[in-house]
């Protein structure tokens, strides 16, 4: 490559660490770290034990796997592997402001000795000094762009971005601004490294291994213009240059290492008007719910405990569910439907194809109208669809079909979905036997492929706590918000409370 874009072009120091990896015959096996609550897969393992190789020779990297197969588990392995080996040090998080939760969640469940902390809110200046004892802290694209000069100041171990095509567009204020913060290490997380243009993944190596591919403008004249006429010697040497910086599995590759199913629920935030309503929501239907509770009894306040869980449900999928006159809510204040977007986006992106389940009809024309804007083709089918099987031969039989939007009440049984290997459940069915037969419309016999299934939970609401209390109630999971007439069997007062605090 140094010959290709000119020695000038490639810093010194990428020259030498490209040498250092040059000389390595394989990656040492390294053990999990204390700390680490997960048992790792073999694959997992080996990501890991990369990351650790990459780091000892202080360079940046690419973890390019595969949505489902654990980029956020091997990442947060490497942080607390850092954090015993060589002390404490703040690391810095960047993700899509959906994602963010997630993280918080992932940090807690399997790495709960490293101290995290959130940075966002409209008071997060104020909690400037719980950065100083943190080990983590998670914030998002938007907020690097609005606190770029306070987090520029940061020392760092390392930033790490998810979904790192948030910064594919060099010249984007996104780019510009994460390429400022100051770091030992620097390390991206991204399904889809290369979108559509070359320059992309330039972008991506720009930060990870600043001089690495030269600059943009030679990288462009002389690799990327080269290869897009089918220059297939210069591919050749770009993919031996990037090779050691990258680490890409698909499922298709690990497959031996991977259950039938992957099954990964996925924390969202409320966007701030949409916390608003909840909250302002919750008092209502709490005060009403509490008082019939008290004149007669849980079993026979049923119809309207389940008509308060559904409004909160409601809520906590997109505010325009309820159809209030005032105040007016857009796109943008749905947290589930940005963090639809993002997953389908990276989904697609990878070659996937993906069933979209949810109760709430009105929410998946909030979905199509999306996934329009977002150029993303889709097929629909609810209950007043006539051409079921149609619809359902056209999915199977068109890739260039990537997502199946399905009411949980009308396509949930029947339906034979086998060309799609990802489902989402957007709004959660708390009964476990009408869900599975949901996500069974692709993960059953003639599927040859590994299901990921998504559930994504509302931060904060009833979602969250139903779920908590699932493990204790397995009754009231099979029953609640359940529209089938069934009674919410085993729920006592003292979980109406919890559902309703």
């Amino acid at each position: 490559l140094v010959r290709v874009v000119g020695d000038a072009e490639v810093s010194p120091s990428a020259k030498q660490l490209f040498d250092q990896l040059g000389e390595i015959a394989e990656v040492p096996q390294i053990p999990k770290p204390r700390g680490v609550r997960a048992t790792l897969r073999p694959y997992q393992k080996q990501g890991f034990s990369w990351l650790v190789l990459l780091h000892e020779l202080g360079s940046g990297g690419i973890l390019a796997d595969d949505m489902g197969l654990g980029k956020t588990l091997q990442t947060i392995s490497l942080l607390q592997w850092a954090k015993t080996k060589h002390g404490a040090k703040l690391n810095l998080v960047v993700a899509p402001t959906s994602v963010v939760p997630n993280w918080a969640r992932e940090i807690a469940k399997f790495a709960p000795g490293l101290e995290t902390v959130i940075w966002h809110g409209p008071n997060r200046h104020d909690r400037q000094d719980a950065l100083d004892g943190a080990d983590v802290v998670l914030t998002s694209y938007a907020l690097v762009r609005r606190d770029e000069e306070l987090l520029a100041k940061l020392d760092l171990r390392y930033v790490i971005l998810d979904e790192a095509q948030h910064i594919k567009n060099p010249v984007s204020h996104t780019a510009r601004a994460v390429k400022r913060l100051q770091s030992e290490r620097r390390l991206a997380l991204t399904g889809t490294p290369i979108e559509n243009r070359l320059s992309e993944l330039w972008s991506i190596f720009d930060f990870v291994s600043p001089g690495l591919l030269g600059s943009l403008k030679a990288f462009e004249e002389k690799v990327a213009r080269p290869i897009e006429r089918g220059d297939e010697a210069t591919a050749a040497r770009l993919r031996g240059t990037v090779h050691p910086f990258v680490l890409r599995r698909l499922k298709t590759d690990v497959a031996a290492d991977l259950p039938e199913k992957i099954e990964q629920e996925m924390i969202v935030e409320l966007t701030d008007p949409q916390r608003a309503l909840y909250g302002q929501v919750l008092t209502e239907v709490r005060k009403s719910v509490l008082s019939e509770v008290e004149k007669q009894g849980v079993s026979k306040a049923q119809i309207q405990i389940l008509a308060a869980l559904t409004r909160l449900r409601q809520v906590a999928c997109d505010p325009r569910l309820m159809k209030l006159s005032e105040p007016t809510f857009d796109d943008g204040d749905s947290g589930k439907l940005a963090a639809l977007r993002e997953v389908l986006s990276e989904a697609v992106a990878g070659g996937h194809r993906v069933l979209v389940f949810s109760q709430f009809v009105e929410m998946l024309g909030h979905i199509r109208r999306a996934l329009d804007e977002d150029g993303i083709a889709y097929e629909y089918l609810d209950g007043s669809t006539k051409d079921r099987l149609e619809r359902v031969d056209r999915f199977n039989q068109n890739d260039q079909i990537p997502v199946f939007l399905i009411s949980l009440k009308a396509g949930g049984t029947g339906l034979n979905l086998t060309g799609a290997d990802t489902v989402i459940h957007f709004d959660p069915w708390w009964n476990p036997a009408v869900e599975d037969q949901a996500t069974d419309r692709a993960h059953r016999i003639g599927q040859e492929r590994v299901v990921t299934v998504y559930r994504l939970i509302a931060e904060g609401t009833v979602e969250e706590k139903i779920l908590a209390l699932s493990a204790k109630k397995r009754a009231l999971v099979e029953n609640v918000l359940s529209t089938d007439g069934s009674p919410l069997k085993g729920l006592t007062r003292a979980d109406v409370d919890a559902l309703f605090s």
